[in-house]
């Protein structure tokens, strides 16, 4: 399988030097600097493209060209957004580039709670606190009808929570849920934040669905005929938060999104740290049934906790997740489109602790360069002696 990282740009504190010593050899990245909705023209593109590759790297995947929420709300300027997509699209391809991973989760990206969790190793990890989402959600934010999502025992230990907080932590939390995470391309204050929740109150799973529908089919035809494989990435953590709707959270979901639009170029980013939160997701079994459409890949275990709605990323081959099983499809899926002459299944570590350096260094949150090179390093192990397993 093809090795690959994430890089964040030119402002990256990562260069694509020390990414080349990783043994990594695609980037994953994307034009930051262009607001979500307008056009990637092929000058921006060329420009990326170039410095990647005077460093000896190729850009093997898009990650992402965000969609704007008024195709997610299905409102505003949602054909003319699309339209804008459909010629990024074509432009990525007519510079070579063919895997692009997305998301349709409204308003937030991936979302924790903790960004240095420690760790009994002494590491730094990424957690999700049930507990501290609640005491955001009902006495923070205090978002209307919020108490209807929670139990009589989920409030009083959010409102535990909340009263042992001082204002410092008050506004870490607050920062860390909302002000804006790698890869989430908009940075919202407390007030914003309510308004655009406000803009959701009349949409729920159905007609978010609805919206990503629309969006699939309008999207599929140009994407397949520019040659261009489009790779929709789960929701993280895959429940809803907030009273937002989530969609692209287990194998049924995705099922759905394959068959609402049938097309080549429909197809997953196989997220085992997002999907791998809910216990109810067979990861090794997923990776079996959507073998054919998983166009990228991104390797990563959580642990659930004793609440299991609170988690924390583990090591690469540790927590919940049967990671050898899982490394085991992607090898049988890869030696198949080998034989058939397929498209090429890209991976990458997906977030990393922050291990030894990356603790007193810029990181940002979940990209750590020791941490996924450790990941890195094991994944790559492991993909060796499945595939020694398998010829014998």
């Amino acid at each position: 399988m093809e090795h690959t990282w994430r890089w964040f740009g030119p402002n990256d504190p990562i260069s694509l030097s020390d990414i080349r010593q990783t043994g990594a050899t695609g980037i994953v990245t994307a034009l930051h600097q262009v607001p979500n909705g307008e056009v990637w023209t092929v000058e921006a593109i060329s420009e990326r493209k170039a410095m990647i590759e005077a460093a000896g790297l190729t850009w093997s995947v898009v990650e992402s060209i965000p969609v704007h929420e008024d195709i997610k709300r299905g409102c505003g300027r949602r054909d003319d957004y699309i339209g804008n997509y459909q010629q990024s699209l074509r432009n990525l391809a007519a510079c070579g580039i063919d895997i692009v991973c997305y998301n349709f989760m409204p308003i937030l990206d991936w979302t924790r709670t903790d960004l240095a969790w420690p760790l009994e190793d002494g590491g730094w990890a990424l957690r999700f606190d049930q507990d501290a989402f609640a005491a955001f959600d009902l006495f923070i934010l205090k978002r209307e009808g919020a108490e209807a999502d929670y139990t009589e025992d989920d409030i009083q230990r959010a409102r535990t929570y909340f009263d042992n907080l001082d204002d410092t932590r008050r506004d870490t939390l607050v920062a860390t849920l909302i002000a804006g995470l790698p890869g989430a391309e908009e940075h919202y204050s407390l007030d914003d934040f309510k308004g655009l929740l406000a803009t959701y109150a009349d949409i729920d799973a159905e007609q978010l669905r609805e919206n990503l529908g629309y969006f699939l089919k309008a999207i599929m035809p140009v994407a397949e005929a520019a040659g261009v494989r489009m790779a929709i990435h789960p929701d993280d953590p895959p429940r809803p938060l907030l009273g937002l709707p989530r969609i692209v959270s287990t194998a049924q979901d995705a099922q759905w999104l394959l068959d609402a639009a049938p097309s080549p170029a429909n197809g997953l980013t196989f997220c085992t740290g997002s999907y791998g939160v809910r216990a109810d997701n067979d990861l090794v079994a997923m990776a079996r049934q959507f073998a054919p459409r998983i166009y990228f890949t991104h390797l990563r275990s959580v642990k659930r906790e004793a609440d299991p709605r609170s988690f924390h990323e583990a090591h690469h081959l540790a927590g919940d997740a049967d990671m050898v099983g899982v490394i085991r499809e992607l090898v049988l899926e890869e030696r198949r489109r080998e034989h058939e002459h397929g498209p090429r299944l890209p991976l990458r570590p997906d977030h990393g602790h922050q291990l030894l350096d990356d603790q007193h260094r810029r990181t940002n949150p979940g990209y750590s360069l020791i941490g996924r090179l450790k990941g890195l390093a094991e994944l790559r192990g492991v993909e060796l002696a499945v595939r020694q397993l398998l010829q014998n």
